[in-house]
This record gives structure tokens, sequence and C-alpha cells, in this order.
């Protein structure tokens, strides 16, 4: 049995994960109920632990399951890792943002699949469906003709399409207002956009 305060924890971690595909941080369950430390919530979430309706995953930061979520498909976590331009080419920031903890179905790649996730910022994919805040997931492999990938353009990292011409390779912009990127020096590419994860609609590419 629940306490009133339990439950409304609860309800908040279903809301939050359904709406952002990951667990919120314990700052962000202390301002929504006004905790006057983080170290309350804690408190709160090892009480739901205890009580059997969460279940925490050892040695990774917010990854926190349902059982109801154990039933169904293989759970894979992805790293979130910062933040990507849909602009002009800019330098990417790496840092590790917790994880997003979805079923391989769900996901439509293999568990042994390198996957990873970057935030969207900027207007430049958005005739593609990309717009600044989405979460884009990317694997490890070669990319295709047309792929929309992350990639790495003369040092600096941008979210662009993929595309061969003439057999040079260079980065579309899917915005009118913004020009192609044709590499100086280098192109690597770092990443294939397999899902789009959108905040309040779950996966929605």
């Amino acid at each position: 049995m629940l306490t009133q305060r339990q439950q409304q924890l609860l309800e908040f971690l279903k809301e939050y994960h359904s709406n952002n595909g990951l667990m919120p941080s314990t700052r962000e369950i202390q301002d929504h109920f006004g905790f006057a430390s983080q170290t309350a919530a804690v408190s709160h979430l090892r009480a739901l632990e205890k009580k059997g309706v969460i279940q925490k995953v050892p040695g990774k930061a917010r990854a926190l399951v349902f059982p109801e979520q154990l039933e169904r498909e293989e759970i894979v976590d992805i790293p979130i890792y910062g933040q990507i331009a849909a602009g002009m080419a800019s330098e990417t920031e790496q840092d590790n943002e917790g994880c997003l903890s979805i079923d391989v179905a769900t996901l439509g790649v293999p568990r042994s699949a390198k996957t990873f996730a970057l935030k969207v910022r900027g207007d430049s994919m958005i005739d593609a469906h990309i717009m600044s805040g989405d979460c884009v997931i990317l694997e490890l492999k070669e990319p295709r003709r047309g792929d929309i990938v992350a990639a790495l353009i003369d040092g600096e990292t941008t979210l662009k399409r993929y595309v061969i011409k003439d057999g040079m390779p260079y980065l579309q912009a899917e915005n009118e207002l913004y020009p192609d990127l044709v590499p100086v020096r280098e192109l690597v590419i770092q990443g294939v956009m397999v899902a789009l994860l959108r905040r309040g609609e779950g996966m929605v590419a």
C-alpha cells in the first residue's frame, strides 16, 4: 500500500518517463514536489523501490524501470551524449545526461547495435520533421546515401542529411535557409539516425 505522497510520486515518474523517455533527476523531483532537499526525493524513491513499484538499474544514472517494463520486450539503455547543432556546424556538447530506456522492438535495431542519443539544437532539419528540442537516436554504422547523420565536418559537428554527388559526399540541410556543407578537409560520420524522440509524443520516426 502506497502513501498518498508515494502514489503522487509514482504517477509523476510515469508521466515524466512517458513524455521524455527517461526518469527525472532527483533535482527535478525536488522542484516538482517542493521538497527541502534532494535527500528527501532520494528517500521517497527508495521507499517506492522497497515496495516493488520501481526498480533501479545498478551502475546507471537516472536508470529506473517499472516492473511491468520487464515483462515487455528486452529493454536497452541508450546513453544521451549532450546536444548536437541542427544549424550551422558547431562543437557538440559531450556531457553524459543519463540514458533512455527503450525496448528493442520499439527501437527496431538489434540489442548488439552501438547506439547513443543527442538532443537537437537548431532548425536546419525542420523539413525532415526534426525540431529543436527533439532527441535523435543514432547508430554507429556505415551511412547510406540519403541517411540523416551526425557528422564531424572540418572539426565541427552537425546533424544533416548525407548526400553524394559526382562521387563526392557532403551534408545537406532540410531547411532552404541553410547552405549545403561541403568538407574542405574531412567528413567523418559519427552516427546514423535510426529514431527520433519528441517530448510529449514518444518515438515519432
